[in-house]
């Protein structure tokens, strides 16, 4: 989850590291730090509580010339937010960077008689002091204590690492958290993420786990553990420098809500032929669909909240069982999976490490699994049996928007090719459903457009330590996703619940000018989502109902009522997320907060 860069070449390091982070902070944002070889080939760390801002100010004091060094933006995990925990850490002629969780670290801390010797509270200290000891071990060889240091730890981590009698080089392993690298003419560059090599390359390839990359001024070289050479799979950024930019909005967030239509229409085009979704080009056969008894989705946070409306949309579409569960539940659970269940893999980054893990059981066990992934050549990509990339490009701000819309339209697709496959749906049916989903996409612009006046309906809202959002069926799987936006960027007390089930215990959490999302799409249940409003309403709720143009209720059955474009039951979810996430970004724009980096959160979960 922390942001990691390395660059060995002929620019000033210190302003090429310093930016890199800046474009890695969404990443983790606790502190940062850079360590560079100076002038005289010494290793100097810089590093500081808080921001990239304030590493900034503080490393421009020194003034120092460098062409080699690594940085690192923290999401805390081993010990609090302080400067002693803070990385780079150095341990004798070690200096590290780390991404993950070394879990076996109190066990190397007694073997390596490292107690009283440390600093911090942090397991990235410990595993420089053991690389430190390997490093003596083996003659001062750093390939061989690499390979010696990748076989005593457990756990995840990637790792830069200078060695104090290697000036100019930086070596790197990794092992599920995640490292990119390249050699442009401007130097060697690795990162945890494309976004600080863009500006340099648009060729990169994924650092194998468990292989070393050794970084010059002059060279990439990738080796396994046995020190032969590898010729690294060289990939391409398909989007350029601008979709990682703010391009004039005042928050990345805002700018990805607005990317979304965009991002929808680059998502399924492709994949049509003759009205038809159509996985030829990526890779997935038709008897994947047909085989399968059953499909387990398997995701975290929000891409499990586009499987919940996954699973409200197949199962009676399909008629075969559909389960969703939370990754980091699935792999201690004894889930019921075989080799005729298709497993359903989410993640923007394809490099969650819960869903990593349950997807690695799910194979265990026999079943084939699907990713539905936004990053070319992470890991969960590489190791499923099949990939369906989403085009939502890169994705800033914390808390989700685009990436949750392709995810959807990706899952949309699946599901009406496989109602065709088993038999569920005709051509003209397949048809129609792809035709309605392609009319989603307006109604989502539509909706954006609107922001102003969801701007002007969040007043009430800024000052509520609550909020409640209910609703039936697929409109309930659309309140998960509100309601956990509300909290993660505007800290309001926010929750999800399906309206039936106000009368069995909720119901008493409403009071007085509480806020309530209402969301009454589905016009099957339209009367019954209503009479769930009533009853809140009848109990001082301050309701915001979310319902189609077309539906006819008096006026004063909610404070405000919010319209969206009228579309088929099954479609409403994508205006309707458009609308949700606007009302969280207005709240935490009205209470003043860092809206693309929320308290405690970091952007791409890579540990446990």
């Amino acid at each position: 989850m922390c942001g990691i860069i390395g660059y060995s070449g002929p620019l000033e390091a210190g302003k090429l590291l310093l930016n890199g982070l800046a474009g890695l902070e969404y990443r983790g944002y606790d502190s940062a730090g850079i360590a560079y070889f100076d002038g005289e080939s010494r290793i100097q760390v810089v590093k500081k509580v808080g921001k990239v801002a304030a590493l900034r100010e503080c490393a421009a004091k020194l003034g120092d010339v460098s062409h080699c060094g690594i940085g690192h933006t923290r999401w805390a995990t081993h010990g609090g937010v302080t400067q002693e925990n803070a990385h780079p850490h150095r341990f004798g002629r070690i200096t590290l960077i780390h991404n993950g969780i070394i879990e076996n670290y109190h066990q190397l801390t007694v073997e390596y008689g490292l107690e009283g010797k440390l600093v911090s509270q942090t397991d990235t200290e410990v595993a420089a002091g053991v690389l430190d000891a390997l490093y003596s071990q083996c003659g001062g060889d750093p390939m061989a204590a690499l390979k010696a240091f990748a076989a005593r730890l457990k756990g995840s981590y990637g790792f830069c690492i200078l060695f104090e009698d290697h000036p100019g080089e930086i070596y790197a392993l990794r092992n599920v958290s995640p490292l990119v690298a390249a050699y442009t003419p401007s130097g060697a560059l690795i990162a945890s993420d494309l976004t600080a090599l863009i500006s340099y390359t648009r060729e990169y390839f994924v650092v194998p786990e468990h292989h070393i990359v050794r970084l010059t001024p002059y060279k990439v070289r990738l080796y396994d553990m046995d020190g032969n050479k590898v010729a690294p799979e060289m990939m391409e950024v398909s989007w350029n420098m601008d979709a990682a930019m703010k391009n004039g909005f005042p928050h990345y967030m805002l700018k990805e809500i607005h990317e979304q239509p965009e991002a929808l229409k680059n998502t399924i085009l492709p994949r049509l032929a003759k009205g038809l979704p159509d996985f030829t080009d990526d890779g997935i056969p038709d008897r994947l669909f047909a085989d399968c008894g059953r499909v387990h989705i398997i995701a975290c946070g929000t891409a499990m909240h586009a499987g919940m409306v996954a699973r409200a949309l197949m199962e009676p579409l399909l008629r075969i069982p559909v389960a969703v569960s939370i990754a980091s539940e699935f792999r201690y659970e004894q889930p019921l999976v075989d080799a005729q269940t298709l497993v359903i893999v989410i993640s923007q980054s394809g490099e969650t490490i819960d869903t990593l893990a349950a997807m690695r059981l799910a194979q265990s066990l026999g079943s084939p699994a699907l990713a539905v992934v936004n990053v070319k050549g992470s890991t969960i990509a590489r190791e499923s049996d099949y990939v369906l990339y989403t085009h939502a490009g890169p994705e800033i701000a914390v808390a989700s928007t685009k990436a949750y819309s392709v995810q959807l339209a990706a899952l949309y697709m699946i599901g009406c090719r496989m109602a065709m496959v088993r038999g569920k749906l005709d051509q003209s049916g397949a048809k129609a459903f792809m035709g309605d989903l392609l009319d989603a996409v307006p109604a989502m612009e539509a909706m954006i457009q609107k922001k102003d006046q969801v701007r002007n309906l969040v007043t009430h809202l800024i000052n509520a330590p609550d909020a409640f959002f209910i609703g039936r069926g697929l409109d309930y799987a659309f309140s998960l996703e509100g309601a956990l936006k509300l909290k993660e960027i505007s800290y309001i007390h926010s929750e999800a619940y399906a309206a039936g089930e106000l009368k069995h215990g909720t119901i008493a959490l409403i009071s007085d000018r509480v806020p309530v999302i209402a969301i009454a799409t589905q016009d099957k249940i339209f009367a019954k989502t209503v009479s769930n409003v009533r009853e809140v309403r009848a109990r001082g709720a301050f309701v915001i109902l979310l319902a189609k143009e077309s539906a006819r209720v008096e006026e004063d059955i909610a404070d405000i009522q919010i319209r969206i474009p009228d579309l088929a039951d099954q479609f409403t979810v994508f205006p309707i997320a458009a609308v949700l996430q606007l009302i969280a970004y207005y709240a935490s724009v009205g209470k003043n907060l860092d809206v693309d980096q929320p308290r405690n959160l970091a952007k791409s979960v890579t540990v446990e």
